[in-house]
């Protein structure tokens, strides 16, 4: 979830549909006539540029897409496990950019995974694709240990986080079906001053051996509300590679190592399921709510 692009309110085109957990819109970009802003009840879930499936609109979604990049070599395919759906942006890009990848999307709202396949179809690249309609941390019990080289959490309940998958052992269930070199990524969202993110870094940090995040430094620096990434891993992160493509990016941000990340955990407690709540909420207006 982040910010839409801009002028995206005055497109040329919107579909709406009832969907089972609220109103989704399809807003399409009057500047990229292919491009489409998924919102649901007013707040944007995702941006596709259907015929450009490596344009990424959205900061956050670009983050996470450098950690894709450097997950392997260029075009390895990757087995890669998504929770949250939206409009399957970063399973789209992986389709263009790492051929012949396995992937799996978790989506809670079947008629909004139904509402993306008919309305925003994908190329043929996505035949590697499967579409789960599922609760995101009830459905890792499916999969066998080790069955993904990527998982990534993005799974936002209206502007939030849910609590259920904030946890050491939602965690551990994500560790567990992780490959050994595999890498988790979260998209998550705070501010100063930091309810939220401590405890997930502390949270991270007793799961994997390494972490690192990704943000932009006016997020980093308390000036405003706005997405993190978090990564963890048990090899080490391609950290170097990350603050490169981060600082050349049109959204610059900049990347923390291990021991950085983890000193802003700030001697937080690991957050548990009787511990657990929701993420902040926005302010309001921050992600077109």
């Amino acid at each position: 979830m982040g910010s839409g692009p801009r002028g995206a309110r005055d497109a040329s085109a919107v579909i709406r549909a009832e969907v089972d957990h609220g109103v989704a819109e399809l807003v399409q970009d009057p500047d990229r006539p292919q491009s489409w802003t998924l919102l649901l009840d007013g707040t944007a879930q995702s941006h596709v540029d259907l015929a450009d499936p490596e344009h990424l609109e959205f900061e956050y979604v670009r983050r996470i897409a450098h950690v894709a990049d450097l997950a392997a070599p260029p075009m390895v395919p990757l087995r890669a496990l998504h929770l949250g759906g939206g409009a399957w942006t970063l399973a789209r890009y992986l389709a263009a950019t790492r051929p012949g990848s396995t992937q799996t999307v978790v989506e809670l709202d079947a008629a909004l995974a139904e509402l993306v396949a008919h309305r925003l179809p994908g190329p043929g690249e996505l035949d590697g694709l499967r579409v789960v309609t599922a609760e995101a941390r009830a459905s890792l019990e499916r999969f066998a240990p080790g069955s993904f080289d990527l998982v990534v959490l993005d799974v936002f309940a209206g502007a939030r986080t849910p609590a259920q998958v904030t946890t050491a052992e939602f965690l551990r269930s994500v560790h567990r079906v992780l490959a050994p070199t595999g890498i988790h990524v979260a998209n998550l969202g705070d501010s100063a001053p930091w309810p939220f993110l401590p405890g997930q870094i502390a949270t991270a940090g007793a799961t994997f051996a390494e972490l690192a995040m990704i943000a932009a430094p006016d997020v980093l620096h308390g000036r405003r509300f706005g997405n993190v990434v978090l990564v963890g891993s048990d090899r080490g992160l391609p950290v170097p590679g990350l603050v490169r493509r981060a600082a050349a990016d049109p959204f610059p941000a900049r990347v923390l190592d291990d021991e950085d990340t983890r000193a802003l955990a700030h001697g937080a407690a690991v957050v548990t399921d009787s511990t657990a709540v929701p993420s902040p909420k926005p302010p309001a207006g921050l992600w077109g709510q």
